[in-house]
């Protein structure tokens, strides 16, 4: 497969992004991704599957045989598109927009994917917050607690919430980033927040091991989503990814399998486990 390679036209936005403003458009597997059944019968509740890797998630898994709750803040249009997506796939998709910084709300998110499907196998905790700064005096305290809100705190409520209802075997994977251990300075926040994802990673998956519940996450590279253009400087978008082993970033098609094999109850020994997505960087 041949993906594009930075420099990218210039193409600033704001938060949260547009996938249709993006050039190149990512791809999420549209064309590209075949499913095979690995994931029949099952039901996934992806949150940030409007746009960017967690719609390559949600459009795989429906390809492998999931229902899908769409998770995502406010963009109708985009997560429209995600659920056409799933549907056209032969699937059931439930869509639920609000904010998973608030708690109450990703009770309810994991409670309206149970009893929409009569059943919660799978958990893709994806959603998260960045935005980059120089300096360090120029983050407020709101940018910090709402990133670690977003990124972090939810991870727990959502996780909590679903653990019980969850079928034996099912699997929770989070997405942490390569920022986890080699953190990018100008994404203090973003990076700080991933780095204890990995870690809360490795003790739940722990915890719920006697539960038959597996818990892993992936860390993936540079990846060509909305939140890009809408979060960082001009010119890192126009060479994103550029110097990289690889020479680009990542589409989100690229992202998916590494989803679908830790969903997968034949990885019934995969727990606690970082599956790095880094077209060759090395996480340490």
């Amino acid at each position: 497969m041949h993906y594009p390679s930075p420099p990218f036209p210039e193409q600033p936005q704001t938060l949260p992004g547009e996938t249709g403003r993006m050039e190149p458009r990512p791809d999420h597997g549209e064309r590209s991704y075949k499913g095979s059944g690995k994931l029949k019968g099952m039901a996934a509740l992806v949150t940030g599957a409007d746009s960017g890797i967690g719609r390559a998630v949600a459009l795989a898994y429906a390809r492998e045989g999931a229902d899908v709750m769409i998770s995502y803040l406010e963009e109708d249009k985009e997560a429209d598109v995600t659920r056409a997506l799933v549907e056209e796939a032969g699937q059931r998709a439930c869509v639920m927009p609000g904010d998973i910084q608030d708690a109450d709300h990703c009770r309810a998110l994991v409670r309206n994917t149970h009893e929409a499907f009569g059943r919660l196998d799978l958990l893709v905790n994806n959603a998260a917050h960045q935005m980059y700064f120089q300096e360090l005096e120029d983050i407020d305290d709101e940018e910090w607690e709402m990133t670690f809100r977003t990124n972090l705190h939810s991870m727990f409520y959502l996780c909590k919430a679903a653990a019980p209802l969850m079928e034996r075997n099912g699997a929770i994977i989070n997405t942490a980033s390569i920022n986890s251990d080699k953190p990018n300075p100008g994404l203090l926040a973003y990076a700080t927040t991933k780095g204890a994802i990995q870690n809360f990673t490795v003790g739940l998956a722990q915890m719920l091991a006697e539960r038959g519940l597996r818990v892993n996450c992936v860390a993936p590279g540079p990846v060509w989503t909305p939140l890009i253009p809408a979060t960082l400087p001009a010119d890192s978008v126009a060479h994103f990814g550029e110097n990289k082993p690889m020479g680009r970033p990542a589409q989100p098609a690229e992202l998916a399998t590494a989803y679908v094999m830790l969903a997968d109850p034949l990885s019934s020994y995969t727990s606690g486990a970082t599956v790095a997505v880094a077209g060759a960087m090395p996480m340490m």
